[in-house]
């Protein structure tokens, strides 16, 4: 069965497969089980790349999930730049062996995109969403609510192909963070939204609830 693969890993596959095979070759003249090192490298790199498909709970008011990882903490917030209003986050840490691909979590248009200079810190560092490079992304459906991509000490490239007035459907793909990360989740307090989820638990992207919202609060 193939692996599905997203598109932003389509470079570095090809660039790792042409060294793995290169480095292959190499070691088959000095003995040939050492290629088992080389194909082991491939693996994990297309199992970095993967791109599962995923269905979202049918349940209408829930807020999926926008990585797979684990829930690094859920903190309320006075404001974040692109939502100033008090706020909860829930904060997903990714390791190098999760998938990466951002999935969105409701049904929304992006309204703005905001990208944060900053460190590389490790992605549980507790000050990580202060100071690490970050971009933050506006969604708009009944209600305002943000995502951030956030890199860590080795995730290095934020990708978010989305562009202002874009529309997507909860659970659609909305970039990546290569190499280990973190991403969070941040919805206004006066949707008064129930935390499904807390602090430890293993969460995937688009199949995971995250947060309740009542129907008052979506309703037009």
């Amino acid at each position: 069965m193939l692996i599905p693969i997203t598109p932003h890993g389509t470079r570095e596959l090809i660039a790792i497969s042409v060294l793995c095979g290169l480095l292959a070759w190499g070691l088959a003249l000095v003995a040939w089980p050492l290629v088992l090192l080389p194909a082991a490298l491939w693996l994990f790199a297309v199992s970095f790349f993967r791109d599962p498909e995923r269905k979202p709970p049918a349940d209408p008011q829930l807020m999926v999930s926008p990585a797979d990882g684990v829930v690094a903490d859920i903190v309320e917030l006075p404001r974040t730049d692109l939502l100033a209003e008090p706020c909860v986050r829930v904060g997903v840490f990714l390791s190098v062996l999760n998938v990466h691909v951002n999935r969105c979590p409701w049904s929304a248009k992006v309204a703005a995109l905001k990208h944060q200079p900053g460190e590389f810190l490790d992605a549980r560092h507790p000050e990580v969403s202060t100071r690490n490079e970050a971009q933050e992304i506006r969604f708009e459906a009944t209600f305002p609510f943000v995502v951030r991509q956030v890199a860590g000490l080795i995730a290095r490239r934020i990708v978010c192909p989305l562009a202002v007035g874009q529309s997507l459907g909860r659970g659609e793909r909305m970039g990546m963070i290569k190499f280990g990360s973190r991403t969070e989740l941040i919805v206004p307090l006066r949707l008064r939204p129930e935390v499904l989820v807390k602090v430890g638990d293993t969460v995937s992207g688009t199949s995971t609830p995250l947060i309740r919202l009542p129907a008052s609060a979506t309703s037009a």
